[in-house]
């Protein structure tokens, strides 16, 4: 069945691919996007991204905070993607007006706009994100399974980065994170991401339309930002790498995160579009696989060639998790998902395709001396 798909924030990382994808699928893709200079640099409408998408696309100029750019941007649309959000966990701790602005007022400027309006949309994709959950879910020697609150500034500066047993304190056993785990966000980004989940499934299920919340973890691959320096730590290190820059690993370089392929995020983004049933839930998308993010500075440096000094720090950014991983398990028994590229494997297809690209500025050190003077990086 051809749908008429709106993708906000369709001509960045992730609905770029999902507008192309859709289209060679047969929908209509029409993609609402400010062309953020943060994602897309000085010269947006020559970013890559935007450039990738395929003629077919209708693409509309504007914002999620702005009601006239909606209200063009729903006309004939039966499905919305809601992909535009600031990402960012330590911007997001001190840009905090401008996070809820967009990630908060834009989704429900949306979701007014679809109940109070005659607009035609039965369904609502909205992205989410592994950062809800805070620490996620633990295992306690003692305690059985156990969900640890945010960590203490007090116990990372003396050197314990582990997440502990709320009960009785002792280090916890990291488990996969499944969506029965409860929500506990970190930072301002998570906040605003639950918000938006939980707005999406409230209105999709009062007015009888189907809300689908992905909360992805850490999506990477081919024609991610590699001059954005608030987010993406692939892009961040590669980009250093190349720059012949000093790599600064927080805390002990064991953190870790469940990286997952663009290629995977878009086929179960496109799967949800597709989905005929009725349905009000939310899934994780990720790979399922926890890698620390020494292994991932080593890795990028092998698979590129390029040697650069390497420092484990022990410095840790407010907010930030110590581990997070993806019970799979909902997502593939109801929509069938299972991810096809694992870590090593995507790698090597992001760093081939990095090596084609011209080398970018690196804006990293300023974003750190920005959280330094907020007092958010210790």
């Amino acid at each position: 069945m051809i749908q008429h798909v709106l993708i906000t924030g369709g001509a960045g990382f992730i609905g770029s691919r999902l507008a192309n994808f859709l289209i060679a699928g047969g929908h209509n893709v029409k993609v609402l996007d400010n062309l953020s200079p943060q994602i897309h640099g000085i010269e947006p409408e020559y970013s890559p991204l935007f450039l990738s998408l395929h003629d077919d696309v209708e693409f509309i100029r504007g914002s999620v905070t702005c009601r006239a750019d909606l209200i063009k941007a729903l006309l004939g649309v039966d499905t919305v993607v809601h992909l535009a959000a600031e990402t960012g966990t330590g911007q997001s701790m001190y840009a905090i007006q401008h996070y809820s602005d967009v990630n908060i007022g834009g989704t429900a400027l949306l979701l007014d706009l679809i109940t109070n309006e005659p607009f035609s949309v039965k369904k609502i994709v909205v992205a989410s994100s592994r950062a809800v959950y805070g620490e996620g879910k633990y295992r306690c020697d003692q305690h059985g399974f156990v969900f640890p609150s945010a960590r203490s500034a007090k116990d990372m500066l003396q050197g314990d980065f582990s997440a502990h047993c709320p009960v009785c304190g002792a280090s916890a056993e990291l488990v996969a994170t499944d969506e029965e785990t409860p929500v506990r966000p970190s930072s301002v980004y998570a906040v605003t991401k639950l918000t938006q989940e939980q707005m999406v499934l409230s209105v999709g299920k009062a007015l009888g339309i189907s809300a689908i919340a992905f909360r992805y973890q850490n999506v990477y691959g081919p024609g991610q930002s590699l001059s954005n320096p608030y987010t993406g730590i692939l892009s961040i290190f590669s980009t250093r790498i190349r720059n012949q820059s000093a790599i600064n690993i927080f805390e002990d370089g064991k953190e870790s995160r469940d990286f997952v392929y663009i290629g995977d995020v878009v086929s179960i983004t496109a799967r949800a579009v597709e989905y005929d049933k009725p349905l009000v839930d939310v899934f994780n998308v990720g790979a399922g696989v926890a890698t620390d993010v020494l292994t991932i500075a080593n890795t990028l440096q092998e698979l590129l060639g390029i040697t650069v000094p390497t420092t484990i720090s022990g410095q840790f950014r407010l907010g930030d998790i110590r581990h997070n991983f993806a019970d799979l398990s909902r997502v593939s028994r109801m929509l069938e998902f299972q991810p096809s590229v694992y870590i090593l494997e995507g790698l090597g297809k992001f760093v081939e395709w990095v090596k084609s690209e011209q080398i970018q500025a690196d804006g990293y050190e300023q974003s750190l001396d920005e959280l330094k003077a907020k007092g958010l990086l210790k």
